[in-house]
């Protein structure tokens, strides 16, 4: 695994606009998508990487497994409301089939990928990882080889959706381009299914007291939601989301691994596995060497404190942690020249489809981390 410098296409941003549709390509001014450099890979290296996303993922789906059979108290170390646990319940037990979600690793091309956290339900960076990287390889590293199946497989998942004789509706927050740009792209794919289709924000979901409707007074049957699970329960139509009138994509049993308390629970399921880093609900005392605090549900890298000895050495602002913390143990992410890379490793209906890279010029990737391609040869 190495980090090139190379020279970007001179009208990237053209191509990628107007030729793919990659309009949040630039944030404040500068690059998302960042062209100057890539990251090459080993074969074998990109073998390492899909079966540990491949071992991670059965790991999550027997930790699902693990909570319905315990129920409450387990649910209570999740920070589930009680509401949604019949859903939850219900949607497992009667296999509701879930669509996508990204492992972000910790790998330096030597040791074992170690997972930081499961982004289960409303995962973004998709567009980017399925097409854009797989357009730059096209065209500048046609000669290699990308570990990408995203965009195959997510058209073969929504066939084996069942849902071709309903109407999907795809929803997001308004005027959120990378949001709205990952539901135009998932859209597409369910339209390359042959599934019909339709575009409705969050915001515009109404409720006539016995089912969702779109602006024209149209059921929804089939909801897929870039809104994360427990915002749509805060929410004044939220609850009536679990009684089972609309089908939601993710599914309601994703709310088991959309919180960063299930890493604890995965490291109890499974400890010292080495795919995963030590984790606990508790006070670190366990936990050795340097540690960082998660909020349980959190976004983009807020609210992150790093511990030493119970000192706080680095932190992150935000609005999150009012539901509590998870503490893990802390690895500090390879620099490649002062950058640093997490990989994102997809996974479409459970099975490892591809990857893209995150980096920053700190260890703690942000909202605001350029996207860089990949190959491998």
């Amino acid at each position: 695994m190495e980090r090139l410098v190379i020279e970007p296409r001179p009208d990237w941003r053209a191509h990628v606009e107007h030729d793919l549709g990659f309009v949040f390509h630039t944030i404040d001014g500068k690059p998302y998508w960042d062209e100057t450099a890539c990251y090459r890979f080993e074969a074998e290296q990109i073998d390492e990487i899909e079966e540990a996303t491949r071992e991670l993922e059965q790991l999550a789906l027997d930790l699902v497994d693990r909570v319905v059979q315990q129920g409450p108290e387990a649910y209570g170390r999740l920070r589930i409301p009680e509401a949604a646990w019949p859903a939850i319940e219900g949607s497992w037990r009667g296999q509701e089939k879930n669509l996508y979600g990204r492992f972000d690793l910790r790998y330096d091309g030597e040791a074992p990928p170690k997972l930081l956290e499961y982004n289960a339900d409303t995962p973004t960076a998709l567009f980017e990882a399925a097409v854009v990287q797989w357009d730059w390889l096209q065209a500048v590293k046609p000669e290699a080889d990308q570990f990408n199946s995203i965009h195959e497989r997510l058209i073969e998942a929504w066939k084996n959706f069942d849902i071709l004789r309903e109407r999907v509706y795809f929803s997001a927050v308004k005027d959120h381009a990378e949001d709205n740009g990952t539901i135009e792209y998932l859209r597409d794919t369910a339209t390359q299914a042959g599934i019909d289709s339709a575009r409705i924000a969050v915001e515009e979901i109404g409720w006539d007291g016995k089912q969702f409707l779109d602006l024209e007074n149209r059921r929804i049957g089939v909801l897929f939601k870039l809104y994360p699970w427990e915002w749509l329960l805060g929410e004044a139509f939220g609850p009536h989301l679990l009684k089972g009138v609309v089908r939601v994509v993710e599914p309601p049993w994703k709310m088991i691994l959309s919180n960063k308390a299930a890493l604890a629970l995965l490291w109890e399921l499974a400890p010292g596995h080495p795919n995963l880093l030590p984790a606990s609900l508790e006070q670190p005392n366990e936990i050795e060497g340097t540690v960082v605090r998660k909020p349980i549900y959190s976004r983009e890298g807020a609210n992150l404190q790093v511990l030493e000895g119970g000192r706080v050495v680095t932190e992150t602002p935000g609005g999150y942690g009012a539901e509590g913390f998870v503490y893990q143990q802390y690895v500090e992410l390879p620099s490649f020249g002062g950058n640093y890379p997490v990989v994102g490793s997809w996974v479409v209906a459970s099975q490892p489809a591809g990857m893209g890279l995150r980096e920053d010029t700190t260890p703690i990737t942000r909202d605001t981390s350029r996207f860089v391609p990949h190959f491998f040869e």
